[in-house]
C-alpha cells in the first residue's frame, strides 16, 4: 500500500497550527514581555508533546480515538454575544467571556476595594498586577496526563480571571466567572486563577456554558492557592454541549492550617477530562476534593485525581459520585501520596458509582503511595445498580421511571451537596442536575 501524500496526513496538532499562534501571539504585542515569552515556551511544550495513546498509563482506559484536533478554530468570533445568564444568587461580582472575549464585568463596590482585593480579568491583571499574576500562573502543573493541553491553554489563553483576596479579609459572598462557547468548531480557553492570603476567606463559582448544541473544543486551566489559615472554596459547574471535546486541569496548593473546599460538576461534552491536584503543604492543611458527574447517551467523563501530602499532619477527603446512563461511560483514576516527611497525614479517597443501565461502564483504580509510617490513609471505590425495590416502590406510587431514576440520583447526590454551607449555591446546583434530566 502506498504512503499517504504528506498534505493528506492529519496534523497531531489538528487545527492549532504555527501559523494560528504567531497570529495569536501578534494581537498581544501590547501586554508584558514576560507573558509573551512564556507564551511561546508553552507553544513549543504544545507541539512537541504527542496525542496520548491508550498505552500510556496516564490515559489507562481513556478512548484516546476520541482525541482529535481537527475541525476547530481557535480566533472564532462569537455570531453575537450570546446572554445566558447563570442562576441566580447573592454575588460579589461578576466577570463573563464569550469565544475568549469578555463580554461584560460588574464591578466590585468600593468597600471590597478598599481592602485590597483584585478581581479582574486576566489581560487586565497582566497590565496592572502583572509581578503578582506571574508568582502564581501555573506556579504548579496538574501533572496527570493531560499536559500536552495545559500547555495548550497556556499559549492561548486571554479569557481568564484572576481574583487576589489580601491577608485578613474574609468576603462572605462568591465571586462568579461565565465562559460562554457559541458557534460551530469554537474554541475556549478559560484560565482562572484564585489567591487567597494568610487567614483570608472566599468563594468563586466557574460556570462553563455552550450557547448551543455544536461542535466545540475547550482547553481550561485553574489555579488556587491558600495561604496559611486561610478558608477558599471552590465550585465548577460544567454544561458544555453534547458535542465538545473538553480537558481541564486543577491545581491547588494548601498551607499551614489552610482549609480549601473544591466541587466541581460535570453534565456536558462529548468526551471530558478533568485532572485535580491538590498538594498539601503546611502541618494542619485540609483538602476537601468533590465531584458531581451525569453520564448520558454516549458520553465519556475521564477524572483524574492526586492528593499529595508534602508536611506532617495534614489531611484530605476526596469523594466522587458518578451517576450513569444509557451507554455513558466514567473513569476515575486517584492517587494518595504521602512523602517520608509527611507523618500523621489523614488521607480519604472514595469513588462511588451508580449505574442507572445495563449498558453503562465505570471504571475506578484508586491508589496509595505511602512513604511515612505513622499516617491513616483509605481508598476504596464501589459500583451498584439501581436498588428495584427502591423503583418498585416509587413507581407503585405513581411515579413515572424517569422520575423515579431522577430521585434516586438526587438522592445519591446529596452527600457532596450538603456539604456546602451556602445553601443558595445548593440549590442552584440541584437546578443544574435536574436541567440534565430534562434534556
Amino acid at each position: 500500500m502506498s504512503a499517504l501524500p504528506e498534505s493528506k496526513i492529519a496534523s497531531p496538532n489538528g487545527s492549532f497550527t504555527a501559523d494560528a499562534f504567531a497570529a495569536h501571539l501578534a494581537s498581544l504585542s501590547h501586554l508584558p514581555k514576560w507573558w509573551l515569552d512564556l507564551k511561546r515556551d508553552a507553544w513549543n511544550r504544545f507541539a512537541a508533546l504527542p496525542l496520548p495513546k491508550r498505552t500510556d498509563e496516564l490515559w489507562r482506559f481513556s478512548n484516546t480515538a476520541g482525541v482529535q484536533l481537527d475541525g476547530y478554530e481557535a480566533g472564532r468570533i462569537a455570531p453575537s454575544p450570546p446572554i445566558l445568564t447563570a442562576p441566580p444568587f447573592e454575588r460579589n461580582a461578576t466577570l463573563a467571556f464569550a469565544n475568549n472575549r469578555i463580554t461584560s464585568v460588574s464591578m466590585l463596590s468600593a468597600e471590597f476595594i478598599a481592602p485590597g482585593i483584585i478581581f479582574a480579568s486576566l489581560e487586565d491583571a497582566l497590565i496592572e498586577h502583572g509581578d503578582l499574576l506571574r508568582r502564581y500562573f501555573q506556579a504548579q502543573a496538574a501533572n496527570l496526563g493531560a499536559d500536552k493541553f495545559a500547555a495548550l491553554n497556556a499559549a492561548f489563553t486571554t479569557s481568564g480571571a484572576f481574583l487576589y483576596v489580601p491577608a485578613g479579609v474574609e468576603i462572605p459572598a462568591p465571586f462568579v466567572v461565565k465562559h460562554v462557547m457559541a458557534g460551530a468548531g469554537s474554541v475556549v480557553f478559560p484560565h482562572t486563577i484564585v489567591v487567597a492570603e494568610d487567614q483570608a476567606k472566599a468563594t468563586l463559582v466557574e460556570f462553563f456554558i455552550s450557547a448551543d448544541g455544536t461542535k466545540g473544543f475547550a482547553s481550561g486551566v485553574n489555579d488556587l492557592h491558600a495561604g496559611d489559615g486561610a478558608q477558599l472554596t471552590y465550585i465548577g459547574a460544567q454544561n458544555w454541549s453534547r458535542d465538545t471535546l473538553s480537558f481541564q486541569s486543577n491545581a491547588t496548593t494548601v498551607q499551614r492550617d489552610a482549609r480549601v473546599l473544591s466541587l466541581n460538576l460535570h453534565l456536558g461534552g462529548r468526551q471530558s477530562r478533568h485532572e485535580s491536584h491538590s498538594r498539601l503543604q503546611g502541618p494542619g492543611a485540609h483538602s476537601e476534593m468533590l465531584a458531581l458527574t451525569i453520564a448520558q447517551d454516549a458520553q465519556e467523563f475521564d477524572q483524574r485525581t492526586l492528593q499529595t501530602h508534602q508536611a506532617p499532619h495534614t489531611s484530605s477527603n476526596l469523594l466522587y459520585k458518578n451517576a450513569l446512563l444509557d451507554r455513558a461511560r466514567t473513569i476515575f483514576s486517584g492517587l494518595i501520596i504521602v512523602d517520608s516527611d509527611a507523618q500523621k497525614t489523614d488521607a480519604y479517597q472514595s469513588n462511588r458509582n451508580l449505574v442507572l443501565s445495563p449498558e453503562a461502564e465505570a471504571s475506578s483504580l484508586p491508589g496509595l503511595e505511602i512513604k511515612a509510617n505513622d499516617v491513616r490513609c483509605t481508598h476504596g471505590a464501589t459500583t451498584s445498580h439501581v436498588d428495584e425495590e427502591q423503583m418498585f416502590y416509587l413507581e407503585s406510587r405513581g411515579i413515572r421511571p424517569a422520575i423515579a431514576r431522577e430521585l434516586i440520583v438526587f438522592g445519591f447526590f446529596e452527600e457532596v451537596l450538603e456539604k456546602l454551607e451556602n445553601k443558595e449555591l445548593h440549590a442552584v446546583l440541584r437546578e443544574l442536575i435536574q436541567s440534565k434530566f430534562k434534556k
